[in-house]
């Protein structure tokens, strides 16, 4: 009689810890689905210029001075999200962007101008970019990424890129 008692309470035990068992596998399923629908809420954050007009409207960037009669208008879906990931405005100096910009933007328009070798989809029209004007900082800054989101995106290397 010893026997079976011992054995019947060690199958009660059995029973009791596999219920228990089910209901934390059913608690931890529910916990790990709220997680999930929590996580799917996108935060966007958009950072403003102080000095310069900048519109910004889905991946539609607009940068404007009226003083300099100059706007850049970025188009590109992708950009804004590729723009949060890169160094803040700040870490690069002005003399740094203002070469790296006459480089790329020389390159950029010798493609344009060769659409034999070049994909005319990618390179449809020259930037404008005066060596001699001071655009200021926000306009080299976003020029600047602008370009290394370009060569990222389409697979291309310029002269003295990091991508």
């Amino acid at each position: 009689m010893l026997k079976k008692s011992y054995f019947h309470q060690q199958e009660k035990g059995k029973q009791y810890f596999y219920k228990k068992f089910l209901l934390m596998k059913y608690v931890l399923t529910l916990f790990m689905f709220a997680l999930l629908i929590a996580s799917c809420d996108a935060n966007k954050t958009i950072s403003k210029s102080r000095d310069i007009n900048t519109g910004i409207k889905n991946d539609t960037i607009r940068i404007a001075n009226d003083e300099l009669e100059y706007e850049i208008i970025i188009i590109e879906p992708g950009f804004n999200s590729f723009l949060l990931t890169q160094p803040p405005r700040g870490h690069y100096g002005i003399t740094f962007l203002e070469n790296k910009n006459r480089m790329f933007v020389t390159e950029y328009n010798s493609r344009v101008n060769n659409p034999q070798q070049f994909d005319y989809t990618l390179y449809p029209q020259t930037i404008d970019y005066q060596f001699e004007t001071s655009y200021g900082y926000e306009v080299n800054y976003m020029l600047y990424n602008y370009f290394n989101f370009f060569m990222q995106r389409y697979n291309q290397k310029f002269t003295g890129s990091r991508f």
